[in-house]
């Protein structure tokens, strides 16, 4: 069975990788994944990845934190115990607003960082404890790996990996 053999290229310069992704998509091959010890720019683009959108979650958790806050605020100063403080009383919460600038900031951007960590995680199904799936450890360092799924020809395939500047190439049954 073909489909399980993925072919593990091994490159340890991100513009040689950069390059090798380029003509690999180019000769029609699948890319199943790639391991980086660090983002590299642009790599997204070049395996054809679809832009993320946890900008707008992150954007949205953002709106329920001003939300909450005027909330929370209008709730604490106004409604449950008002307060003179400094000759200045609380009969509304828009003639106060102004004072309450800072809180209404520092909320929105605590639900938008707390939530998108943990959306991150849940999305990226990193969860405690959870069994790192990275197949080679050298690519924690210094090393970056390319997965190619196998789809006929794998000696083509490794010729073209070998043209690309791999400088380790590995056969692997995932069956196992």
């Amino acid at each position: 069975m073909e489909a399980s053999k993925v072919i593990h290229a091994i490159y340890t310069d991100d513009d040689v990788l950069m390059n090798a992704v380029k003509k690999v998509k180019a000769a029609r091959h699948h890319i199943e994944e790639i391991y980086t010890p660090f983002p590299v720019h642009g790599l997204d683009k070049a395996m054809g990845l679809a832009p993320t959108r946890l900008a707008i979650t992150s954007f949205l958790y953002g709106c329920v934190g001003l939300t909450v806050s005027i909330v929370m605020m209008n709730f604490i100063m106004i409604e449950d115990w008002p307060q003179d403080i400094g000759g200045k009383p609380s009969f509304s919460y828009i003639e106060n607003m102004p004072a309450f600038v800072p809180i209404m900031f520092e909320l929105t951007v605590f639900f938008a960082a707390h939530l998108m960590v943990i959306t991150f995680y849940l999305r990226s199904r990193m969860w405690p404890f959870k069994k790192a799936e990275n197949p080679d450890p050298r690519t924690t360092d210094d090393h970056f790996l390319m997965e190619i799924a196998v789809h006929g020809d794998e000696n083509e395939l490794t010729n073209l990996l070998k043209e690309t500047g791999a400088v380790e190439i590995n056969l692997i049954d995932k069956t196992h």
